[in-house]
């Protein structure tokens, strides 16, 4: 049985924009597909908001961990997508061999109503990665 080809997101903390693409993708996928996220400085847990925000969409992220990217990760995904970058030293960029780069705002300390808009910039971005793969 063939492996599924394997779409990574990746941003620093690997708490929210990154695990929201991971929801999404996994919703929106084409046959053949799946979504795996990570990053550089991996964090404690997912952004609580995030969790919030895409429960309000029917897509329970809530038991996705946060974890370090890894070269086995990079070497077998069929695309990575980077998120966005502040921090320039630890930007998953540096990692990266052809990534697309999403520059999507973090919804880290932001209030909901601004990481609800960030959800939805994510869902259609993703969307239109998935109709792109099929």
């Amino acid at each position: 049985m063939e492996q599924d080809k394997t779409v990574l997101f990746v941003c620093i903390e690997n708490v929210g924009r990154s695990q929201m693409a991971q929801g999404f993708f996994n919703k929106y996928a084409p046959k053949g597909y799946r979504a795996v996220s990570a990053g550089t400085k991996p964090a404690e847990q997912i952004n609580p908001l995030a969790v919030q925000v895409m429960k309000e969409v029917g897509i329970d992220i809530s038991r996705q961990k946060s974890r370090i990217i890894t070269d086995d990760m990079i070497m077998g995904s069929a695309k990575a997508v980077n998120m966005g970058c502040m921090d320039s030293s630890d930007c998953p960029l540096l990692f990266l061999n052809n990534p697309v780069d999403w520059s999507v705002d973090d919804p880290k300390g932001k209030p909901i109503e601004k990481v609800r808009k960030i959800r939805d910039e994510i869902e259609r971005r993703v969307k239109e990665l998935a109709e792109n793969l099929e």
